[in-house]
């Protein structure tokens, strides 16, 4: 009796499931759901249909428009490196952290080409690029000693590097007049120079380094340039980030130099040709080549775009520049 009640419970328990087994498989989307997701996939585009390489190369090269080649690692390339770089050979400890609190900026200008490795030109630019005007004021960024100064004819022009109380040394190059002298002593702030467009160099600017025991940290890592000032009180060197910048901004590096040009009447752009009518130079329709000239260079200095330079004169943006070759504006 009491098998046949189990086996009765059983054939019950197993009828259960199966109806609810059953009724899961009946179970569908509403058709409003099915006729949503249909709509949602017709409506997705090929990621290849909004992004242009060549709109994107055009993009990078107008966003640092006065990038040139990188020079030579001084440290490491330059004919006298070994008398450059004071720690060939030294064991550099894994992290350290720098206190950067008493400092002053190189010069007030906008970053022209950041630090980094350079495709087009298969070579890293080991430092930061800041516009300035030949004869402006270079800095000292930190106390310190001038351990070097020097001219370099390919390279970084006339330069000085200081040795910092901090541990850090940094190197200020394309001087057009140096007023400081090996081995002394500077304070932070004091004049060390006077910028201008020596060596390697296709416009007046501050090549600016940033090193530790030589190696060439990201300068952005540790100057906030869009605000004029330190990103903290430390910076803290590791041999696996000293590559990357902390929080640089190319938009906010942009309005800097807006608002850096308004206050510097003579890093002004060329007058467009709206102005022209109030009595300024027309501007020119065309342009020829000189040696060391890139488009994006060209482009820069006669307020057009490299796609115009580009579309106008049958060339892309590898194109090689052949100089006294006519190009068209406008």
């Amino acid at each position: 009796m009491l098998h046949k009640t189990l086996r009765n419970v059983t054939l019950t328990t197993l009828a259960v499931i199966a109806a609810l087994t059953s009724q899961a498989q009946t179970f569908r989307l509403p058709s409003a759901h099915k006729a949503e997701h249909k709509d949602l996939i017709a409506r997705q585009e090929n990621i290849g249909n909004q992004i242009s390489v060549k709109d994107t190369q055009d993009f990078l090269d107008n966003l640092f428009k006065d990038e040139e080649e990188p020079e030579p690692d001084l440290y490491t390339e330059g004919w006298n490196s070994k008398s450059v770089n004071a720690y060939a050979g030294m064991t550099v400890p894994d992290t350290k952290t720098i206190d950067v609190s008493n400092f002053a900026m190189p010069c007030p200008g906008y970053v022209t080409s950041p630090y980094g490795y350079r495709p087009r030109f298969r070579r890293e630019h080991k430092g930061i690029d800041l516009k300035l005007q030949i004869g402006d004021t270079v800095y000292a960024a930190f106390n310190g000693r001038v351990r070097l100064t020097n001219f370099e004819r390919k390279g970084y022009g006339h330069y000085v590097i200081l040795r910092h109380t901090n541990g850090l040394e940094t190197v200020y190059g394309h001087l057009s007049k140096i007023l400081v002298k090996p081995d002394q002593d500077v304070k932070v702030g004091q004049p060390i120079a006077l910028g201008g467009n020596t060596g390697r160099s296709f416009g007046a600017h501050l090549h600016f380094e940033t090193r530790y025991m030589g190696i060439p940290i990201n300068p952005a890592a540790i100057f906030d340039f869009a605000n004029q000032t330190v990103h903290t009180d430390t910076y803290t060197f590791d041999k696996r980030t000293y590559k990357q910048p902390r929080n640089f901004d190319p938009a906010a590096n942009t309005q800097y130099a807006r608002e850096y040009q308004a206050s510097h009447p003579a890093n002004r752009p060329v007058a467009s040709a709206s102005s022209s009518a109030s009595g300024a130079k027309k501007a020119s329709s065309s342009y020829t080549v000189k040696r060391g000239d890139t488009l994006s260079r060209i482009a820069s200095r006669n307020g057009v775009t490299v796609r115009q330079l580009c579309r106008l004169n049958g060339l892309t943006t590898k194109s090689k520049l052949t100089p006294g070759k006519k190009l068209r504006l406008r």
